[in-house]
């Protein structure tokens, strides 16, 4: 197995075996950081501190990474820090327990399954994780994107009946919501459309009053 491979990023310094479980101790590759606040690079290390996020599962094996972190300071005597720590913004969010793309998969389980069976699924898969963090982590996902609708539907709605209304804008080929709108007036569809060029034929009605 080919370890540093899997971490492109990081400079492996050795792996091993905790039981069943990889643990990979590295650190970043790169030799000096720019200051999160004003910018400023920096070469010069304060001190260390350790990071152990878990990782995807490599051949069936859960995987924790050991991650050496420095902290650097900041020369830079307008800048409000003193000192500041590395990042790894493609694979490690700051305060992060999980790597972006373990965090990922388990999100696109619990789509794919739901919270409870994804929580079961994901143990079996050596990803485990609760069903709470499972529902929240599908929560946190990207909405996927949607084609511009050429043809949309447009009604009014009643948020309270004799009180408030809204529009609802419906594609029609593809048949779902394509938005909500706080009222129903004319202005306020027009200006929606304008936004929407895409749109070749609006059908419905719209009212000037509330």
């Amino acid at each position: 197995m080919e370890i540093p491979s899997l971490f492109p990023q990081l400079e492996v310094e050795h792996s091993t075996w905790i039981g069943s479980r990889l643990e990979v101790h590295a650190r970043a590759s790169q030799v000096c950081h720019t200051c999160p606040d004003c910018g400023t690079k920096s070469c010069k290390v304060h001190s260390f501190y350790l990071r152990s996020p878990r990782d995807l599962p490599v051949s069936d094996h859960p995987v924790r990474l050991r991650l050496r972190v420095r902290r650097f300071f900041c020369f830079n005597s307008a800048c409000p820090r003193a000192t500041f720590s590395e990042t790894f913004p493609e694979l490690l969010s700051p305060k992060a327990q999980r790597t972006r793309r373990l965090k990922s998969a388990q999100g696109q389980v619990g789509v794919a399954v739901g919270g409870q069976a994804g929580a079961r699924l994901l143990q079996k898969l050596h990803m485990a994780t609760s069903p709470d963090t499972t529902l929240r982590t599908m929560a946190a996902l990207p909405l996927p994107t949607r084609p511009s609708p050429r043809v949309v539907g447009i009604d009014d709605f009643a948020f309270r009946k004799g009180v408030n209304y809204g529009t609802v804008l419906v594609n029609l080929e593809r048949r779902h919501i394509v938005d909500v709108l706080l009222d129903r007036s004319v202005t306020t569809v027009a200006t929606w459309l304008k936004k929407h060029p895409g749109i070749e034929q609006a059908l419905g009605t719209v009212r000037s009053s509330r």
